[in-house]
This record gives C-alpha cells, sequence and structure tokens, in this order.
C-alpha cells in the first residue's frame, strides 16, 4: 500500500519512459526555506511540469540552476513513468523490495532482543 507518486527518487531506475522537452513548462522561481538573502534574491529553484499528465515538480536542494534543472528532471521522469505504469514500473517495484528489506531488518532486530532478554532471564535463574 505504498502511495505511487511518493515511490518515485529512487535510484537504479532504468526502464523510465522518456520525456520530450515539448511535453514539459519549466518555470524558476524563488525557493522557499532557510537561505536569508541568497533564498531571498535568486530565482535558482525549477519549477516543471508534465503537460499531458499535470504533473509538477518543484526542486530547490542545490543553489545551482543547471543542477536543479537535472534533479527536477529525474524526479518527474520517475513520477510521470509511475503515473502511466502504475505497479508495473520499476520505481514501484524498487521501493515495494525496499519496503520488504525493511520489515525483514525490524523483524530480526525484534527476535534478537527477545534472544537477549530470555539469555539475561537464563542467567539471573542461574545465580540464584
Amino acid at each position: 500500500s505504498v502511495p505511487l507518486l511518493q515511490a518515485a527518487r529512487k535510484k537504479n531506475s532504468l526502464n523510465l519512459l522518456e520525456l520530450t522537452e515539448a511535453e514539459l513548462e519549466e518555470q524558476f522561481v524563488r525557493g522557499d526555506g532557510p537561505g536569508g538573502q541568497a533564498t531571498n534574491k535568486t530565482n535558482n529553484c525549477v519549477v516543471l511540469k508534465h503537460i499531458p499528465s499535470g504533473i509538477v515538480v518543484k526542486c530547490h536542494q542545490t543553489r545551482s540552476v543547471e543542477k536543479n534543472r537535472k534533479i527536477a528532471r529525474e524526479i518527474l521522469r520517475e513520477k510521470v513513468d509511475l503515473f502511466y505504469k502504475g505497479e508495473d514500473s520499476d520505481v514501484f517495484k524498487e521501493k515495494k523490495a525496499s519496503e520488504k528489506q525493511k520489515q525483514e531488518k525490524k523483524r530480526r532486530a525484534k527476535e534478537n532482543l527477545e534472544r537477549k532478554k530470555l539469555f539475561k532471564e537464563m542467567q539471573q535463574l542461574d545465580k540464584e
């Protein structure tokens, strides 16, 4: 039950849909968040819209407009792939696999903790 568009921004996705520049609408706006004057005076936040699907991505991860443009395109590409392919998307499958790994790791940690508690209890009984 992973929300589809939240699964985007995972690495190693090779089989994504291609975007053409004609389908994109790009704007440069002032970013938000910490940064003071540097943020308030420069338009280095990239807002990228995929016109056919209506998906909008906002990227203000670096101070460089070029890097933000590149990152925004990567994120948009993954979100568009998720939008059209849904659960068949590689991005969605990667997210599902990582969730499963996380749950397995949690389960093992819990088991280890139980074993440690049992071991300590046994030691207490042996001392008495």
